[in-house]
Protein backbone atom coordinates (compact mmCIF):
# COMPACT_ATOMS: atom_id res chain seq x y z
CA UNK A 1 0.00 0.00 0.00
CA UNK A 2 1.35 3.80 -0.60
CA UNK A 3 1.53 6.74 1.95
CA UNK A 4 -2.11 7.51 0.32
CA UNK A 5 -3.42 4.38 0.99
CA UNK A 6 -2.13 4.53 4.36
CA UNK A 7 -3.66 8.11 4.99
CA UNK A 8 -6.95 7.02 4.29
CA UNK A 9 -6.93 3.99 6.37
CA UNK A 10 -5.85 6.38 9.07
CA UNK A 11 -8.93 8.99 8.38
CA UNK A 12 -11.34 6.18 8.23
CA UNK A 13 -10.13 5.38 11.79
CA UNK A 14 -9.10 8.89 13.74
CA UNK A 15 -12.48 8.46 16.31
CA UNK A 16 -10.80 5.12 17.33
CA UNK A 17 -7.07 5.86 17.10
CA UNK A 18 -5.55 9.56 17.05
CA UNK A 19 -3.57 10.89 14.48
CA UNK A 20 -0.08 11.86 15.12
CA UNK A 21 0.96 14.35 16.94
CA UNK A 22 -1.08 12.87 19.69
CA UNK A 23 -1.89 15.48 22.04
CA UNK A 24 -1.21 18.56 19.80
CA UNK A 25 -2.78 21.41 21.06
CA UNK A 26 -3.90 24.75 18.95
CA UNK A 27 -2.14 28.06 19.98
CA UNK A 28 -4.78 29.69 19.39
CA UNK A 29 -3.12 32.95 20.64
CA UNK A 30 -0.70 32.69 17.38
CA UNK A 31 -3.02 31.64 15.04
CA UNK A 32 -2.40 32.57 11.48
CA UNK A 33 -4.55 34.60 9.00
CA UNK A 34 -7.44 34.47 7.49
CA UNK A 35 -5.59 34.64 4.21
CA UNK A 36 -2.05 35.35 2.85
CA UNK A 37 -1.06 39.12 3.38
CA UNK A 38 1.31 40.93 0.71
CA UNK A 39 2.37 44.73 2.29
CA UNK A 40 3.95 45.61 -0.71
CA UNK A 41 1.84 44.83 -3.36
CA UNK A 42 -0.38 46.96 -5.50
CA UNK A 43 -4.13 46.46 -5.03
CA UNK A 44 -6.31 46.62 -7.67
CA UNK A 45 -10.32 46.62 -6.82
CA UNK A 46 -12.78 44.21 -8.74
CA UNK A 47 -16.14 44.64 -9.73
CA UNK A 48 -18.75 43.44 -7.55
CA UNK A 49 -20.23 41.60 -10.41
CA UNK A 50 -24.14 41.44 -11.67
CA UNK A 51 -27.09 39.15 -10.26
CA UNK A 52 -29.18 38.48 -13.29
CA UNK A 53 -32.54 36.82 -12.51
CA UNK A 54 -31.88 34.30 -15.11
CA UNK A 55 -28.78 32.87 -13.55
CA UNK A 56 -30.74 30.14 -11.30
CA UNK A 57 -29.47 27.62 -9.42
CA UNK A 58 -31.06 24.87 -11.88
CA UNK A 59 -29.26 26.12 -14.42
CA UNK A 60 -26.18 25.92 -12.36
CA UNK A 61 -26.25 22.18 -12.25
CA UNK A 62 -26.68 21.33 -15.69
CA UNK A 63 -24.13 19.85 -17.56
CA UNK A 64 -21.47 22.58 -19.01
CA UNK A 65 -22.44 24.56 -22.02
CA UNK A 66 -20.98 23.38 -25.84
CA UNK A 67 -20.27 26.37 -26.82
CA UNK A 68 -19.28 28.15 -23.44
CA UNK A 69 -19.16 32.28 -23.60
CA UNK A 70 -16.20 33.87 -22.61
CA UNK A 71 -15.91 35.77 -19.21
CA UNK A 72 -14.91 39.36 -18.43
CA UNK A 73 -13.36 41.36 -15.35
CA UNK A 74 -16.89 41.93 -14.28
CA UNK A 75 -17.57 37.95 -14.81
CA UNK A 76 -14.70 36.98 -13.22
CA UNK A 77 -15.56 39.74 -9.79
CA UNK A 78 -19.05 38.42 -9.52
CA UNK A 79 -17.52 35.05 -9.33
CA UNK A 80 -14.87 35.63 -7.03
CA UNK A 81 -16.98 37.98 -4.73
CA UNK A 82 -19.55 35.81 -4.37
CA UNK A 83 -17.62 32.36 -3.60
CA UNK A 84 -14.95 33.67 -1.38
CA UNK A 85 -15.38 37.06 -0.91
CA UNK A 86 -16.51 38.53 2.58
CA UNK A 87 -20.56 39.15 2.18
CA UNK A 88 -21.71 39.44 5.34
CA UNK A 89 -20.74 39.66 9.30
CA UNK A 90 -23.07 36.86 11.42
CA UNK A 91 -23.88 36.76 14.86
CA UNK A 92 -26.35 34.19 15.96
CA UNK A 93 -27.09 31.86 19.18
CA UNK A 94 -26.29 28.39 18.14
CA UNK A 95 -23.82 25.38 19.48
CA UNK A 96 -20.66 26.30 17.62
CA UNK A 97 -17.63 26.26 20.29
CA UNK A 98 -16.66 29.79 18.96
CA UNK A 99 -19.93 31.67 20.27
CA UNK A 100 -18.59 33.81 22.85
CA UNK A 101 -15.90 35.47 20.53
CA UNK A 102 -18.28 36.44 17.85
CA UNK A 103 -19.31 40.11 19.05
CA UNK A 104 -15.53 40.54 19.15
CA UNK A 105 -14.55 42.14 16.18
CA UNK A 106 -11.27 39.92 16.69
CA UNK A 107 -13.34 37.22 16.56
CA UNK A 108 -15.87 38.29 14.14
CA UNK A 109 -17.73 35.74 11.82
CA UNK A 110 -16.95 36.87 8.06
CA UNK A 111 -19.87 34.84 6.03
CA UNK A 112 -18.78 33.90 2.75
CA UNK A 113 -20.61 31.44 -0.20
CA UNK A 114 -18.37 28.82 -0.26
CA UNK A 115 -18.03 26.33 2.88
CA UNK A 116 -14.89 25.18 4.23
CA UNK A 117 -13.21 22.91 6.23
CA UNK A 118 -13.18 23.65 10.26
CA UNK A 119 -14.84 27.53 9.24
CA UNK A 120 -10.94 28.17 8.32
CA UNK A 121 -9.89 29.85 4.78
CA UNK A 122 -7.03 27.63 3.49
CA UNK A 123 -7.30 28.11 -0.31
CA UNK A 124 -5.16 30.82 -2.19
CA UNK A 125 -6.28 32.17 -5.41
CA UNK A 126 -3.96 33.49 -8.37
CA UNK A 127 -4.82 34.69 -11.39
CA UNK A 128 -2.28 34.49 -14.09
CA UNK A 129 -3.59 36.62 -16.90
CA UNK A 130 -1.78 37.46 -20.10
CA UNK A 131 -2.21 39.60 -23.04
CA UNK A 132 -6.09 39.74 -23.95
CA UNK A 133 -7.55 40.79 -20.32
CA UNK A 134 -8.07 43.90 -19.22
CA UNK A 135 -4.86 44.04 -16.80
CA UNK A 136 -1.15 44.22 -17.76
CA UNK A 137 -0.22 40.32 -17.91
CA UNK A 138 1.53 38.92 -14.43
CA UNK A 139 0.03 36.91 -11.61
CA UNK A 140 -2.03 38.72 -9.24
CA UNK A 141 -3.29 36.85 -5.73
CA UNK A 142 -7.36 37.37 -4.82
CA UNK A 143 -7.38 39.53 -1.40
CA UNK A 144 -10.72 38.26 0.04
CA UNK A 145 -10.89 40.86 2.70
CA UNK A 146 -10.84 43.42 0.27
CA UNK A 147 -12.13 41.42 -3.12
CA UNK A 148 -8.91 42.83 -4.53
CA UNK A 149 -6.29 41.46 -6.60
CA UNK A 150 -2.95 42.15 -5.10
CA UNK A 151 -0.05 42.17 -7.85
CA UNK A 152 2.56 39.81 -7.39
CA UNK A 153 4.69 40.01 -10.54
CA UNK A 154 4.29 42.02 -13.72
CA UNK A 155 4.98 40.26 -17.20
CA UNK A 156 3.29 37.15 -19.46
CA UNK A 157 3.72 34.23 -17.97
CA UNK A 158 1.19 32.45 -19.21
CA UNK A 159 3.27 30.43 -21.64
CA UNK A 160 4.57 28.93 -18.24
CA UNK A 161 1.27 27.89 -17.08
CA UNK A 162 -0.04 27.04 -20.16
CA UNK A 163 3.64 24.64 -20.16
CA UNK A 164 2.85 23.32 -17.12
CA UNK A 165 -0.91 22.68 -17.44
CA UNK A 166 -0.16 20.45 -20.98
CA UNK A 167 -3.74 19.85 -21.91
CA UNK A 168 -3.69 18.89 -25.47
CA UNK A 169 -7.28 20.19 -26.46
CA UNK A 170 -6.66 23.89 -24.47
CA UNK A 171 -7.27 26.10 -27.36
CA UNK A 172 -3.96 28.04 -28.42
CA UNK A 173 -5.03 31.67 -27.36
CA UNK A 174 -5.85 30.47 -23.76
CA UNK A 175 -4.27 33.05 -21.61
CA UNK A 176 -5.74 33.19 -18.69
CA UNK A 177 -5.93 31.01 -15.40
CA UNK A 178 -6.85 30.44 -12.36
CA UNK A 179 -4.18 28.82 -10.14
CA UNK A 180 -5.84 27.23 -6.20
CA UNK A 181 -2.75 27.17 -3.68
CA UNK A 182 -3.22 25.31 0.14
CA UNK A 183 -0.99 27.45 2.35
CA UNK A 184 -1.19 24.20 4.94
CA UNK A 185 -0.41 26.14 7.97
CA UNK A 186 -3.67 28.07 7.83
CA UNK A 187 -5.43 25.10 8.49
CA UNK A 188 -3.05 23.07 10.05
CA UNK A 189 -2.40 24.80 13.29
CA UNK A 190 -6.15 23.61 14.01
CA UNK A 191 -6.26 20.09 12.42
CA UNK A 192 -2.54 18.99 12.42
CA UNK A 193 -1.89 16.16 10.52
CA UNK A 194 -5.71 15.59 9.70
CA UNK A 195 -5.64 19.22 7.70
CA UNK A 196 -4.76 17.53 4.23
CA UNK A 197 -7.80 15.40 4.53
CA UNK A 198 -9.94 18.78 5.10
CA UNK A 199 -8.40 21.33 2.94
CA UNK A 200 -8.17 19.33 -0.23
CA UNK A 201 -12.32 19.45 0.15
CA UNK A 202 -11.99 22.65 0.26
CA UNK A 203 -10.60 22.73 -3.77
CA UNK A 204 -14.09 21.30 -4.26
CA UNK A 205 -16.07 23.70 -2.46
CA UNK A 206 -14.61 26.27 -4.15
CA UNK A 207 -14.67 24.65 -7.77
CA UNK A 208 -18.18 23.25 -7.11
CA UNK A 209 -19.25 27.48 -5.94
CA UNK A 210 -17.33 28.38 -9.48
CA UNK A 211 -18.63 25.89 -11.48
CA UNK A 212 -22.64 26.66 -10.75
CA UNK A 213 -22.00 30.50 -11.01
CA UNK A 214 -20.11 29.69 -14.14
CA UNK A 215 -22.92 27.48 -15.78
CA UNK A 216 -25.77 29.51 -14.52
CA UNK A 217 -24.51 32.17 -16.97
CA UNK A 218 -23.43 30.05 -19.82
CA UNK A 219 -19.63 30.06 -19.14
CA UNK A 220 -18.09 27.41 -17.95
CA UNK A 221 -15.00 26.38 -15.16
CA UNK A 222 -13.14 22.57 -15.34
CA UNK A 223 -10.62 22.06 -13.21
CA UNK A 224 -7.59 20.31 -14.17
CA UNK A 225 -5.48 18.57 -10.86
CA UNK A 226 -2.48 17.04 -13.01
CA UNK A 227 0.27 19.14 -13.58
CA UNK A 228 3.95 20.20 -13.70
CA UNK A 229 3.49 21.16 -9.77
CA UNK A 230 7.06 21.97 -9.63
CA UNK A 231 6.94 24.42 -12.39
CA UNK A 232 4.03 26.47 -10.70
CA UNK A 233 6.40 26.31 -7.13
CA UNK A 234 8.97 28.05 -9.06
CA UNK A 235 7.14 30.43 -10.89
CA UNK A 236 4.80 31.58 -8.13
CA UNK A 237 7.85 31.50 -5.04
CA UNK A 238 6.32 29.12 -2.91
CA UNK A 239 8.19 26.56 -0.40
CA UNK A 240 6.57 23.27 -1.59
CA UNK A 241 6.29 22.29 2.27
CA UNK A 242 4.52 25.09 2.92
CA UNK A 243 2.15 25.82 -0.14
CA UNK A 244 0.93 23.39 -2.73
CA UNK A 245 -1.40 23.74 -5.95
CA UNK A 246 -4.02 21.88 -6.44
CA UNK A 247 -6.13 22.97 -9.21
CA UNK A 248 -5.69 25.13 -12.47
CA UNK A 249 -8.97 26.55 -13.89
CA UNK A 250 -8.02 27.70 -17.91
CA UNK A 251 -10.70 30.57 -18.35
CA UNK A 252 -12.17 31.22 -21.81
CA UNK A 253 -11.51 35.07 -22.14
CA UNK A 254 -13.44 37.70 -24.23
CA UNK A 255 -10.31 39.57 -25.63
CA UNK A 256 -12.83 42.45 -26.96
CA UNK A 257 -13.50 43.52 -23.70
CA UNK A 258 -10.31 44.47 -22.58
CA UNK A 259 -9.28 47.65 -21.43
CA UNK A 260 -9.01 49.80 -18.20
CA UNK A 261 -7.14 49.02 -15.44
CA UNK A 262 -4.22 48.59 -17.44
CA UNK A 263 -1.46 50.22 -15.33
CA UNK A 264 0.50 48.76 -12.49
CA UNK A 265 3.40 48.24 -10.35
CA UNK A 266 6.09 45.25 -11.25
CA UNK A 267 7.40 42.57 -8.66
CA UNK A 268 9.65 44.17 -6.56
CA UNK A 269 9.63 47.18 -8.82
CA UNK A 270 8.93 50.60 -10.13
CA UNK A 271 5.35 51.21 -11.20
CA UNK A 272 5.09 49.53 -15.15
CA UNK A 273 8.51 48.13 -15.06
CA UNK A 274 8.77 44.73 -15.08
CA UNK A 275 10.30 42.43 -12.73
CA UNK A 276 13.91 40.98 -13.95
CA UNK A 277 13.80 37.38 -14.28
CA UNK A 278 16.20 34.94 -12.48
CA UNK A 279 18.43 32.93 -14.55
CA UNK A 280 15.70 30.22 -13.98
CA UNK A 281 12.88 31.79 -15.61
CA UNK A 282 10.37 34.81 -13.77
CA UNK A 283 9.20 34.40 -10.51
CA UNK A 284 7.40 36.15 -7.68
CA UNK A 285 9.73 37.50 -5.65
CA UNK A 286 7.01 39.47 -3.36
CA UNK A 287 6.96 37.73 0.32
CA UNK A 288 3.99 37.35 2.14
CA UNK A 289 3.76 38.12 5.38
CA UNK A 290 2.93 35.64 8.22
CA UNK A 291 1.03 36.38 11.28
CA UNK A 292 1.72 33.64 13.74
CA UNK A 293 5.20 33.62 15.89
CA UNK A 294 6.12 29.54 15.51
CA UNK A 295 4.22 28.11 12.29
CA UNK A 296 5.15 24.34 12.21
CA UNK A 297 5.14 21.63 10.05
CA UNK A 298 3.77 17.96 10.44
CA UNK A 299 6.14 14.78 9.46
CA UNK A 300 2.24 13.08 8.20
CA UNK A 301 1.07 16.16 5.92
CA UNK A 302 4.32 16.27 4.61
CA UNK A 303 4.48 12.77 3.56
CA UNK A 304 1.20 12.97 1.94
CA UNK A 305 1.80 16.00 -0.07
CA UNK A 306 5.17 14.58 -0.83
CA UNK A 307 3.50 11.43 -2.68
CA UNK A 308 0.83 13.54 -4.22
CA UNK A 309 3.62 15.53 -6.31
CA UNK A 310 4.89 12.68 -7.19
CA UNK A 311 3.98 12.25 -10.95
CA UNK A 312 1.87 15.27 -11.44
CA UNK A 313 2.28 15.87 -14.70
CA UNK A 314 1.93 12.58 -15.98
CA UNK A 315 -1.61 13.25 -16.35
CA UNK A 316 -3.60 9.73 -16.58
CA UNK A 317 -5.49 8.36 -19.63
CA UNK A 318 -9.41 9.69 -19.33
CA UNK A 319 -10.84 6.01 -19.54
CA UNK A 320 -9.15 5.14 -15.66
CA UNK A 321 -11.18 6.52 -13.62
CA UNK A 322 -14.12 4.12 -14.79
CA UNK A 323 -12.41 1.59 -12.74
CA UNK A 324 -13.50 2.99 -9.83
CA UNK A 325 -17.04 4.40 -10.99
CA UNK A 326 -19.79 4.03 -8.38
CA UNK A 327 -21.35 0.60 -7.67
CA UNK A 328 -24.74 0.29 -9.36
CA UNK A 329 -27.82 0.33 -6.53
CA UNK A 330 -28.72 -2.61 -4.35
CA UNK A 331 -31.49 -4.32 -5.52
CA UNK A 332 -34.89 -4.28 -3.48
CA UNK A 333 -38.00 -2.56 -3.16
CA UNK A 334 -37.88 1.36 -4.37
CA UNK A 335 -39.33 4.37 -2.69
CA UNK A 336 -40.41 6.79 -6.02
CA UNK A 337 -39.75 10.60 -4.54
CA UNK A 338 -41.49 13.33 -6.25
CA UNK A 339 -40.11 16.29 -8.88
CA UNK A 340 -37.39 18.04 -7.31
CA UNK A 341 -38.68 21.29 -5.22
CA UNK A 342 -38.26 24.58 -7.64
CA UNK A 343 -34.22 25.74 -7.57
CA UNK A 344 -35.20 29.07 -8.93
CA UNK A 345 -33.15 30.90 -6.86
CA UNK A 346 -30.32 32.94 -8.37
CA UNK A 347 -26.77 31.22 -7.84
CA UNK A 348 -25.50 34.56 -6.05
CA UNK A 349 -28.96 34.28 -3.66
CA UNK A 350 -28.44 30.90 -2.95
CA UNK A 351 -24.71 31.19 -1.94
CA UNK A 352 -25.59 34.27 0.02
CA UNK A 353 -28.35 32.55 1.66
CA UNK A 354 -25.71 29.80 2.88
CA UNK A 355 -24.86 28.84 6.31
CA UNK A 356 -24.18 25.99 8.38
CA UNK A 357 -26.67 25.54 11.31
CA UNK A 358 -24.61 24.85 14.51
CA UNK A 359 -27.46 22.99 16.60
CA UNK A 360 -30.54 25.32 15.26
CA UNK A 361 -32.11 22.07 13.64
CA UNK A 362 -35.99 21.41 14.81
CA UNK A 363 -37.43 18.06 14.38
CA UNK A 364 -40.58 19.22 14.66
CA UNK A 365 -40.56 20.73 11.15
CA UNK A 366 -40.06 17.93 9.09
CA UNK A 367 -38.94 18.26 5.66
CA UNK A 368 -41.03 17.38 2.62
CA UNK A 369 -40.14 14.39 0.28
CA UNK A 370 -39.71 17.60 -2.64
CA UNK A 371 -37.31 19.39 -0.77
CA UNK A 372 -35.54 15.65 0.21
CA UNK A 373 -35.32 14.80 -3.92
CA UNK A 374 -34.45 18.86 -4.68
CA UNK A 375 -31.27 18.20 -1.78
CA UNK A 376 -30.30 14.90 -3.31
CA UNK A 377 -30.55 16.09 -7.38
CA UNK A 378 -27.90 19.40 -6.23
CA UNK A 379 -25.75 16.82 -4.24
CA UNK A 380 -25.50 13.93 -7.22
CA UNK A 381 -24.53 17.03 -9.44
CA UNK A 382 -22.33 18.17 -7.39
CA UNK A 383 -20.53 14.27 -7.60
CA UNK A 384 -20.09 14.33 -11.51
CA UNK A 385 -17.32 17.25 -10.97
CA UNK A 386 -15.66 17.33 -14.35
CA UNK A 387 -11.59 17.51 -14.61
CA UNK A 388 -9.04 16.76 -16.68
CA UNK A 389 -8.89 12.48 -16.67
CA UNK A 390 -12.76 12.53 -16.76
CA UNK A 391 -13.95 11.94 -20.54
CA UNK A 392 -13.24 14.60 -22.47
CA UNK A 393 -16.26 16.59 -23.60
CA UNK A 394 -18.85 15.56 -20.41
CA UNK A 395 -19.19 15.03 -16.94
CA UNK A 396 -17.06 12.18 -15.60
CA UNK A 397 -18.30 8.80 -14.73
CA UNK A 398 -20.15 8.51 -11.07
CA UNK A 399 -17.83 8.25 -8.47
CA UNK A 400 -20.34 9.01 -5.44
CA UNK A 401 -23.03 6.94 -4.38
CA UNK A 402 -25.74 8.95 -1.81
CA UNK A 403 -26.91 7.56 1.38
CA UNK A 404 -29.75 9.42 3.23
CA UNK A 405 -30.10 8.80 6.96
CA UNK A 406 -34.17 9.66 7.25
CA UNK A 407 -34.83 10.85 10.28
CA UNK A 408 -37.78 13.93 9.87
CA UNK A 409 -39.49 13.51 6.32
CA UNK A 410 -42.61 13.58 5.63
CA UNK A 411 -43.99 10.50 4.16
CA UNK A 412 -40.73 8.84 4.56
CA UNK A 413 -40.34 6.31 7.61
CA UNK A 414 -37.51 6.59 9.62
CA UNK A 415 -34.27 4.45 8.04
CA UNK A 416 -31.34 4.58 6.17
CA UNK A 417 -31.88 4.75 2.64
CA UNK A 418 -29.50 4.37 -0.45
CA UNK A 419 -30.38 6.91 -3.27
CA UNK A 420 -30.83 6.11 -6.85
CA UNK A 421 -30.71 8.98 -9.44
CA UNK A 422 -31.97 7.17 -12.09
CA UNK A 423 -35.38 6.89 -11.81
CA UNK A 424 -34.98 8.60 -8.38
CA UNK A 425 -35.67 6.57 -5.82
CA UNK A 426 -34.69 5.55 -2.46
CA UNK A 427 -33.34 1.73 -1.63
CA UNK A 428 -34.34 0.29 2.01
CA UNK A 429 -30.99 -0.69 3.97
CA UNK A 430 -31.93 -0.45 7.73
CA UNK A 431 -35.35 0.18 9.27
CA UNK A 432 -35.78 2.68 12.09
CA UNK A 433 -35.07 5.51 13.92
CA UNK A 434 -31.72 6.42 13.46
CA UNK A 435 -31.41 9.54 15.83
CA UNK A 436 -29.18 7.82 18.78
CA UNK A 437 -26.90 6.22 16.50
CA UNK A 438 -25.96 9.48 14.98
CA UNK A 439 -25.70 11.41 17.96
CA UNK A 440 -23.43 9.15 19.61
CA UNK A 441 -21.52 8.38 16.41
CA UNK A 442 -20.80 12.20 15.87
CA UNK A 443 -18.10 13.43 18.59
CA UNK A 444 -18.55 16.71 18.62
CA UNK A 445 -21.00 19.18 20.56
CA UNK A 446 -22.08 21.68 17.64
CA UNK A 447 -24.28 19.85 16.16
CA UNK A 448 -28.08 18.37 17.33
CA UNK A 449 -27.91 15.58 14.39
CA UNK A 450 -30.72 13.84 15.77
CA UNK A 451 -33.09 17.16 15.52
CA UNK A 452 -31.90 16.95 11.13
CA UNK A 453 -34.39 16.04 9.01
CA UNK A 454 -31.79 14.02 7.24
CA UNK A 455 -28.39 13.35 6.96
CA UNK A 456 -27.15 12.49 3.57
CA UNK A 457 -24.00 10.66 3.05
CA UNK A 458 -21.79 10.76 -0.07
CA UNK A 459 -19.47 7.33 -0.16
CA UNK A 460 -16.39 6.59 -2.99
CA UNK A 461 -14.52 3.86 -3.79
CA UNK A 462 -11.67 5.66 -2.68
CA UNK A 463 -9.22 3.17 -2.61
CA UNK A 464 -9.98 2.29 -6.12
CA UNK A 465 -9.39 5.79 -7.37
CA UNK A 466 -6.09 5.44 -6.04
CA UNK A 467 -5.61 2.47 -7.23
CA UNK A 468 -6.42 3.73 -10.94
CA UNK A 469 -4.52 7.53 -10.89
CA UNK A 470 -2.36 6.79 -8.34
CA UNK A 471 -2.01 8.54 -4.99
CA UNK A 472 -2.61 11.99 -6.76
CA UNK A 473 -5.94 10.82 -6.86
CA UNK A 474 -6.85 11.09 -3.10
CA UNK A 475 -6.98 15.08 -4.06
CA UNK A 476 -9.41 14.60 -6.54
CA UNK A 477 -11.41 11.96 -4.15
CA UNK A 478 -11.48 15.02 -1.68
CA UNK A 479 -12.35 17.70 -4.39
CA UNK A 480 -15.30 15.36 -5.50
CA UNK A 481 -16.82 15.19 -2.01
CA UNK A 482 -16.22 18.69 -1.38
CA UNK A 483 -18.02 18.94 -4.44
CA UNK A 484 -21.02 17.38 -3.10
CA UNK A 485 -21.10 19.13 -0.29
CA UNK A 486 -21.09 22.55 -1.33
CA UNK A 487 -23.57 21.71 -3.93
CA UNK A 488 -25.96 20.45 -1.02
CA UNK A 489 -25.21 23.53 1.23
CA UNK A 490 -26.37 25.42 -2.17
CA UNK A 491 -29.42 23.86 -2.40
CA UNK A 492 -30.53 24.21 1.13
CA UNK A 493 -29.37 28.12 0.41
CA UNK A 494 -31.90 28.20 -2.26
CA UNK A 495 -34.39 25.90 -0.63
CA UNK A 496 -34.56 28.41 2.74
CA UNK A 497 -33.36 24.93 4.73
CA UNK A 498 -30.86 24.41 7.30
CA UNK A 499 -27.56 22.49 6.98
CA UNK A 500 -24.40 21.54 8.18
CA UNK A 501 -21.66 19.73 7.01
CA UNK A 502 -19.26 17.59 9.01
CA UNK A 503 -16.12 15.51 9.43
CA UNK A 504 -16.28 14.83 13.27
CA UNK A 505 -17.73 11.19 13.19
CA UNK A 506 -17.10 7.29 13.64
CA UNK A 507 -16.35 6.32 9.30
CA UNK A 508 -16.18 2.74 10.63
CA UNK A 509 -19.84 2.80 12.65
CA UNK A 510 -21.47 4.34 9.57
CA UNK A 511 -19.84 1.95 7.13
CA UNK A 512 -21.55 -1.11 9.62
CA UNK A 513 -24.51 0.33 9.63
CA UNK A 514 -24.72 1.48 5.80
CA UNK A 515 -24.18 -2.48 5.28
CA UNK A 516 -20.42 -1.51 2.97
CA UNK A 517 -18.79 -4.70 4.85
CA UNK A 518 -17.03 -6.26 2.33
CA UNK A 519 -17.26 -3.41 -0.27
CA UNK A 520 -14.44 -0.51 -1.00
CA UNK A 521 -17.53 2.17 -0.70
CA UNK A 522 -16.42 4.31 2.23
CA UNK A 523 -17.95 7.75 3.82
CA UNK A 524 -15.80 10.65 4.44
CA UNK A 525 -18.53 13.67 5.24
CA UNK A 526 -21.93 13.50 6.38
CA UNK A 527 -24.28 16.54 5.73
CA UNK A 528 -27.41 17.87 7.98
CA UNK A 529 -30.66 19.29 6.24
CA UNK A 530 -33.50 20.24 8.00
CA UNK A 531 -35.06 23.53 9.15
CA UNK A 532 -34.27 25.60 12.08
CA UNK A 533 -36.27 27.16 15.23
CA UNK A 534 -37.66 29.75 14.40
CA UNK A 535 -36.92 31.50 17.71
CA UNK A 536 -33.29 32.24 17.78
CA UNK A 537 -31.57 35.51 18.27
CA UNK A 538 -30.12 36.14 15.04
CA UNK A 539 -27.85 39.20 13.23
CA UNK A 540 -26.91 39.35 9.96
CA UNK A 541 -24.66 42.68 8.28
CA UNK A 542 -24.66 42.72 4.85
CA UNK A 543 -21.14 44.22 3.42
CA UNK A 544 -21.55 43.17 -0.02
Amino acid sequence: MGTAHDYLSAVMRRSRVGMPPIGYVPNWADKPRLGKYYPDAQTFPLPQGDDPEAATFDLGLLPPPADPAPFDLTALGGMLRDSYGLLSRRLAIHANDDLASLPFYAGANWARGTASGGGLYPVSVYWANGPSGPLTPGVHYYDTSHHALRRLLTGDVTPDVRAALDLPELPEDTDQFLVLGIKFWQNAFKYNSFSYHATTMDVGTITQSWRMWARARGLSVEPAFWFDEERLNALLGADAADEGFFAVIPLRWDAAAGGGMASGAAAGGAPGRPAKASAEGPRVRHAEQEKSREPRTFETLEAMHAATRLGAADRPDRTALAAARARPPRAGDAIALPEPAPLDATVRGALRARRSSFGRFAAEQPLTEDQLSAVLYAAVAGGALPCDVAPAGGEGPSLVKMYAFVNHVEGIAPGVYEYAPDGNTLRPVADGPQGTFLQQNYFLSNYNVEQAGVVLVPTLRAAAVLDAVGDRGYRLVNAVVGAVAQATYSACGALGLGCGAALGFDNISYIDRMGLDGTDEVPLLITLIGNERSDGADFRYEIA
